[in-house]
């Protein structure tokens, strides 16, 4: 076992012992106490039984049987959540064989963030996780459940799920993904249309023809953004079927995947194994290290702190840090290649990431999954023999070197994420799609407060210099924290063209950061009087990504003069439902702390 990573683990035990000790108690109680539906009255259960069939309603009054919940994400506009409308019926006619019974225990929101790149709706964008992590709750404080179904997929609902399912810790859990969308055109095309938008090369008609090749049925984006990182990472902590994650959507392995959670959870809750008895210290671990291994999604330096939480468990991003120097990178998908995840499964997928990583002594493979007590469990690839489902054994041995490398011979010795520090603070850059020419930069900056700001200035045709552009004001607490996506095209251009440019931001850019070196999710934000807040034109920055580098090359005396140029924010709290979330940009965490709303247990009401 790699003694960097037993260091780090040793290190997350060691802070997390307070709260880690309370989840643990309180979950102990919870399992203790938890009597489900034997706890209620007549009455209570009548509710819960009317609208059930006759034969649901004879076994729920046999308390022998399991009754499950389904906490589901289902929206027709969300095209990775659209294949959920059947899975509840598909669940409940699978139980039935196990003379048990299912209901959808609530809905929760499931927003895409395709859809609202750069518009308002963005703002909402991170604050839906800790919304969605609530609504599955009171779907679950019914308290009339066995095991849990989460049938969720993209960015902010798995990790409000999970935040959810840990909470409800007490309770056997298992993720049912809908899978991919098929391939559309590739991504190098897709993003080279953006560039010719962005350049008045060709009109939006076009660039809508484009846009709706790639994204053009049911399924998950191919990508390998956050949605599919979230699928990546969901098997690494052993809560999703093995291997299973991009198997096609409205297939028929894919149905019977579905068919087969079913009889996982059953099993899961006769043998009374809970999601605390699955996850814990080490499970994380693998999580950031398939992160690092796969060249995964930025906003997951996030998500993983506030999931962590959630349990009692306490990672920083120092952790992920020194997992990524370690850690290799295995594969190379779009952003970071021209594959997609379809290209990723075709080559091994999963099974072959987990193989490489635990021959070489980087996973804890000796943990607890909803399968068994081993991730070796997951070097297999699910198939249909004689239209039954069978999980063959395979070498783990990339079928397209292209794709998914080894450990001997990887894209990069380093994982694809880098932690800065300096005087701005903390910043996370992803490095897995960059060229070596561009992980340092040292110009002076150019300051915007938006991203419509940059664009303006692109299309007068006054950025054609080398320049760092610094977009504050967009941290948790000004305004959500959005994703920038918008501001990419743009600075591509300008970095196709020969100039040197980077970003830095309080900001967000997400799973699909490409090419230009982007120092985002600087810690402490503007809002919260960060040094991001005290740049002015034409200072001297220097981005070193190569040795972990972020400062303002000011003199400090003039720092500590200078005034903190506030912006007006009053136009970010009203408008597309932003006004009902004033308490949470007051009371939202840091992003290198979550940027939650949540406390970790025993802190709730401080």
């Amino acid at each position: 076992m790699n003694k960097i990573l037993l260091k780090v683990k040793e290190n997350i035990v060691k802070r997390s012992k307070k709260s880690r000790d309370i989840y643990l108690h309180r979950i102990k109680n919870a399992k203790i106490k938890n009597q489900g539906r034997k706890s209620l009255s007549c009455s209570n259960l009548a509710h819960v039984i009317a609208p059930m069939t006759d034969k649901e309603k004879s076994l729920l009054k046999e308390y022998s049987s399991y009754n499950m919940g389904i906490i589901t994400s289902y929206n027709d506009m969300l095209s990775a959540h659209e294949p959920y409308h059947k899975y509840p019926d598909i669940l409940k006619t699978a139980l039935l064989d196990y003379s048990s019974t299912a209901q959808v225990a609530g809905g929760v929101p499931a927003m895409c963030d395709g859809v609202t790149q750069g518009e308002t709706g963005m703002e909402l964008s991170l604050f839906s996780r800790d919304n969605i992590a609530m609504a599955s709750t009171i779907g679950l404080s019914h308290n009339v459940y066995d095991g849990i179904f989460y049938l969720g997929i993209c960015d902010k609902i798995v990790p409000g799920l999970m935040i959810s399912a840990l909470t409800f810790g007490h309770l056997p859990s298992i993720f049912v993904p809908s899978g991919p969308m098929k391939s559309g055109i590739s991504n190098k095309e897709k993003a080279l249309s953006r560039q010719e938008y962005a350049k008045g090369k060709i009109d939006e008609k076009k660039l809508l023809e484009v846009e709706s090749s790639s994204y053009h049925s049911c399924g998950t984006c191919t990508f390998f953004g956050t949605a599919n990182s979230n699928q990546m990472l969901l098997e690494m902590m052993g809560l999703q079927l093995p291997n299973s994650s991009f198997i096609n959507t409205n297939t028929p392995l894919r149905e019977e995947l579905t068919k087969y959670s079913a009889k996982i959870l059953y099993d899961l809750k006769k043998n009374n194994i809970s999601i605390s008895d699955i996850i814990d210290e080490k499970s994380f671990i693998n999580a950031i290290v398939g992160l690092m291994a796969t060249g995964g999604s930025t906003n997951h330096t996030i998500h993983l702190i506030a999931m962590a939480k959630a349990c009692g468990i306490i990672l920083t991003w120092e952790d992920f840090d020194e997992i990524s120097k370690i850690t290799p990178l295995l594969s190379k998908m779009y952003p970071n290649g021209s594959a997609d995840v379809n290209a990723f499964r075709d080559a091994g997928g999963m099974a072959v990431i987990i193989k490489e990583l635990s021959e070489n002594g980087l996973i804890f493979e000796e943990v607890n999954t909803i399968v068994g007590k081993s991730l070796k469990e997951f070097i297999v690839e699910p198939k249909l023999e004689n239209k039954k489902l069978v999980f063959k054994k395979v070498n783990g041995i990339s079928k397209n070197s292209e794709v998914i490398s080894s450990y001997k011979h990887p894209f990069n010795k380093q994982g694809g994420l880098k932690l800065l520090n300096g005087n701005l603070g903390q910043s996370i850059i992803k490095t897995s799609a960059l060229k070596e020419k561009h992980l340092y930069i040292k110009q002076k900056a150019i300051v915007f407060s938006s991203q419509e700001e940059l664009h303006e200035e692109f299309q007068k045709g006054n950025l054609q210099k080398d320049f760092i552009a610094v977009v504050k004001y967009q941290g948790p607490q000004a305004n959500g924290m959005p994703e920038l996506h918008k501001l990419l095209p743009p600075l591509g251009i300008l970095q196709d063209l020969g100039y040197k440019v980077a970003l830095i931001t309080d900001g967000r850019m997400s799973g699909a950061s490409g090419k230009v070196a982007s120092a985002i999710h600087l810690s402490p934000e503007a809002k919260a009087k960060g040094m991001i807040a005290k740049i002015k034109n034409d200072d001297l920055i220097e981005l070193d990504a190569i040795n972990g580098k972020l400062n303002l090359l000011v003199d400090k005396e003039e720092l500590e003069k200078r005034e903190i140029e506030e912006k007006d924010l009053k136009q970010n709290s009203f408008g597309i439902g932003r006004e009902l979330y004033s308490l949470i940009r007051k009371n939202v965490s840091s992003a290198n702390s979550g940027a939650t709303i949540f406390n970790l247990p025993g802190e709730e009401n401080q």
